[in-house]
């Protein structure tokens, strides 16, 4: 029996304003907004009857040229990766020193973790408790995470690996008493904690986590600050999450984000009415609010994630009615969950099933691959190519890191994003540009390369 979500049937009407794809002029005004703030001057996005929306050239390029580099609306890095990779939760740079990232990396192998490479979407539980430096080696007891061996999720290095640093060592890399040769070539930001206390998130700079906190994270925050009961909650959305499908969690980046937009644009118009506050409902007022805080996440093209996911090679094509509505029960578990968390009765729409399935439609039809390369990588690459006097004497302390990471040493920050303008573009058999970081693209932003010369006025595909 299908499970019938009460907000769809309270706020059908709200419900449909909020999913009435934008007008044309809406589109191409919000773009251009958009273009002018990336500074691409080059790329104009247009809208047309037969493919919908399109990235043309404003501009001739060359081969090899950057066409676009594109900030992303949400994004996330995959939960699993976060042992492999401390990176900042916004804009996603590698965070700390070499020997952080090499000692924390080391220790987390030691307890048996480390990503799944052979899965787009992790299922590990949670790994807030193991994700902050500074607390690694004192609370080795609260570090403990399932590994779900059904999934054929495995540790990445064997014991042997894991035995060749002893744990004193690892402990000098993450406390920073221990330097490696030439480390100082690969200097990284510091890490900069949570303003709400959490342990989960960490950031490059305060601007990065001033931002995050007012963008997302101060409804998602399971910092001291948000209380036992919301804590909880988060912890048993965030934890359902890493156990199916953490795409639920840029699920509720976006309702956050609009909530939190909502409640900024509420604030500016209704200042002198801070009676409204305390509101149970919506009236017209405040929906026209919701709308225009809705605006960003309207512009991506949108169906239901249970109707537009893509059948499985293991399930047969008799059973696709049966995993469809498997798929909506999980959508409607996830978003129970995460309306216990932050459910806002000013904007309960966004809590209807219907809603949060289109969301979560939307990232799956439209998203990129989030990767940013890593520093250590660079940095066992630059030791390799030292001249030989040099070489051997760094190799001398260098490489017992690089035997215990094994092949694990090169493995890159990954995650999945929403990128406004890249999601405009069209797909072709015979590309004219990729997706493609270059050596100095060392954050999260999508960058968008010419793969032959492409004319100006031609589609970028």
């Amino acid at each position: 029996m299908e499970t019938i979500c009460p907000l769809d049937i309270e706020f059908s009407d709200e419900i449909a304003a909020l999913l009435v794809p934008p007008s044309t002029q809406a589109v191409q005004d919000y773009c251009d907004k958009l273009i002018a703030t990336r500074q691409c001057h080059g790329l104009k996005i247009k809208q047309s009857g037969n493919d919908g929306k399109g990235a043309y050239a404003n501009l001739e390029f060359t081969e090899g040229e950057l066409i676009l580099k594109d900030q992303m609306l949400v994004g996330a890095q995959h939960s699993s990766n976060k042992v492999d990779s401390l990176v900042c939760s916004y804009c996603f740079r590698y965070i700390g020193s070499i020997e952080l990232q090499i000692g924390r990396k080391l220790y987390l192998q030691a307890l048996g973790l480390s990503a799944d490479k052979e899965h787009d979407h992790e299922t590990f539980s949670d790994t807030s408790k193991v994700s902050c430096p500074h607390e690694l080696l004192d609370k080795r007891e609260n570090t403990l995470m399932t590994n779900h061996d059904k999934q054929g999720v495995c540790a990445s290095s064997d014991s042997e690996h894991n035995n060749l640093v002893p744990d004193e060592v690892i402990q000098s890399l993450i406390n920073g008493s221990l330097g490696l040769p030439y480390s100082k070539k690969f200097t990284l930001p510091s890490v900069i904690s949570c303003p709400g206390g959490c342990k989960e998130e960490h950031y490059c700079s305060k601007l990065c986590a001033d931002a995050d906190w007012e963008l997302f994270h101060s409804l998602l925050c399971t910092g001291e600050s948000s209380g036992s009961s919301r804590r909880r909650a988060l912890v048993k959305f965030t934890e359902h999450a890493n156990g199916t499908n953490d795409i639920f969690l840029l699920a509720a980046k976006a309702i956050s984000f609009t909530i939190l937009k909502y409640k900024k644009l509420k604030s500016t118009h209704f200042e002198a009415q801070k009676q409204h506050n305390r509101l149970k409902g919506m009236d017209d007022s405040n929906f026209s609010l919701l709308l225009e805080a809705w605006k960003p996440i309207s512009m991506g093209f949108k169906k239901r994630w249970w109707d537009c996911i893509a059948l499985p090679d293991d399930v047969d094509c008799h059973d696709e009615e049966t995993f469809r509505m498997q798929i909506r029960e999980l959508a409607f578990t996830s978003l129970q969950l995460l309306k216990e968390a932050i459910f806002d009765n000013e904007c309960a729409p966004l809590f209807s099933l219907e809603i949060y399935g289109h969301i979560i439609g939307m990232f799956e039809l439209n998203n990129l691959d989030l990767v940013v390369a890593s520093p250590v990588e660079d940095f066992f690459i630059y030791i390799d190519d030292l001249p030989f006097p040099e070489k051997e004497e760094a190799e001398k302390l260098t490489r017992p890191f690089l035997d215990a990471l094994g092949d694990d040493y090169s493995v890159c920050c990954q995650g999945s994003a929403f990128f406004p303008l890249q999601s405009c573009m069209n797909h072709s058999c015979q590309p004219n540009a990729k997706a493609f970081k270059r050596d100095e693209d060392r954050d999260g932003q999508s960058t968008i390369i010419a793969l032959r010369p492409i004319f100006k006025g031609e589609e970028v595909l």
